[in-house]
């Protein structure tokens, strides 16, 4: 499963859901039929309950949503805190240059000279622009997710070439 985002609240009476999404496309989740909920995003064996979308609806930065099975506040409210999350196979196709945050977690990240800097453990969003945070053993790289310093993303080879130095 990719976890696409993070159900912060209920909207109103009748059930729906205000969702915080972690990527900067939430309005293309519309095209998926259903969603996924879970409690947690850590625990390998998550219990994710599938649900059939009914409405889908920009709301500030975020989403209110309308998910079959929720039906008022209440069962809302016990939803507050849950991830959101699709396996990759329901996700519409990123566009050319495009890349979903879970396909990058885990690929090796290469500076130009071939030095490696170790691998992708997250993605953080700045507002600017995405950071990539990149982990080799005890040291932390923070490297911005632009195209001055991130030439080649390539998910098949499993790797990500910077413009980075390995002392920076």
């Amino acid at each position: 499963m990719i976890v696409l985002g993070r159900v912060v609240a209920p909207f109103g009476v009748k059930g729906w859901l205000k969702i915080l999404p972690f990527g900067d496309d939430p309005a293309s989740w519309r095209k998926m039929q259903h969603w996924w909920l879970a409690a947690s995003d850590a625990a390998p064996d998550a219990e994710w309950r599938q649900h059939a979308l009914l409405d889908c609806q920009p709301h500030g930065k975020g989403l209110i949503v309308s998910l079959e099975g929720v039906a008022d506040r209440t069962a809302a409210e016990n939803l507050t805190g849950w991830y959101v999350a699709a396996p990759r196979e329901a996700l519409p196709a990123p566009a050319a240059g495009e890349f979903y945050w879970g396909d990058l977690i885990g690929l090796a990240v290469t500076n130009a000279e071939g030095e490696t800097l170790g691998e992708v453990a997250a993605l953080l969003s700045t507002g600017a622009h995405d950071v990539l945070q990149v982990r080799d053993g005890d040291t932390e790289r923070l490297i911005p997710f632009v195209a001055a310093y991130v030439t080649e993303v390539d998910p098949g080879a499993r790797r990500i070439r910077v413009d980075w130095q390995k002392d920076w």
